[in-house]
């Protein structure tokens, strides 16, 4: 199984975000755009990280927002933003962040298989920079080893 499509519309380059949780907002409206999820699912992102904690900042600068399966969620979807300035989360080593991934699943497989996924993309220490640095959605897709998709 590979990652979910990544549609341009789901490819923010470059955005402001105030603090994380605008950071979080971006990656939601990028998954609403492009058909994934409707657009209260970015609250439920938000409601994750706020109950939990600064768990989804997996590694030094990228974080990964993420929730439950839910009605909100339409299909699978992922989405990449990267930040024009890094926010803080409140992780005690791999903060700032400067890319922000948004993940939607339908379903418990899907969002492991997508997680392992993902890994394997930054098991690679230069994957963040290169994302992060990134000029327009073709050039995240190769970097990701996801397609395009349908929107």
């Amino acid at each position: 199984m590979n990652l979910p499509p990544l549609p341009d519309e789901a490819v923010v380059l470059g955005a402001h975000a105030a603090d994380w949780r605008g950071a979080v907002r971006e990656a939601g409206r990028a998954l609403t755009r492009s058909g994934a999820t409707r657009s209260d699912y970015a609250d439920r992102m938000i409601a994750v990280i706020e109950e939990f904690g600064a768990y989804v900042v997996i590694a030094p600068g990228l974080a990964l927002a993420h929730a439950r399966p839910g009605r909100d969620v339409l299909h699978e979807g992922l989405a990449v933003v990267t930040l024009a300035e890094p926010v803080a989360f409140g992780h005690p080593h791999n903060d700032p962040v400067n890319v922000v991934l948004g993940l939607a699943v339908a379903n418990a497989e899907e969002h492991v298989a997508s997680v392992a996924n993902l890994a394997n993309v930054f098991n690679d220490a230069g994957a963040v920079d290169r994302l992060a640095r990134a000029r327009d959605a073709g050039e995240v897709r190769a970097l990701l080893g996801t397609d395009g998709g349908a929107a």
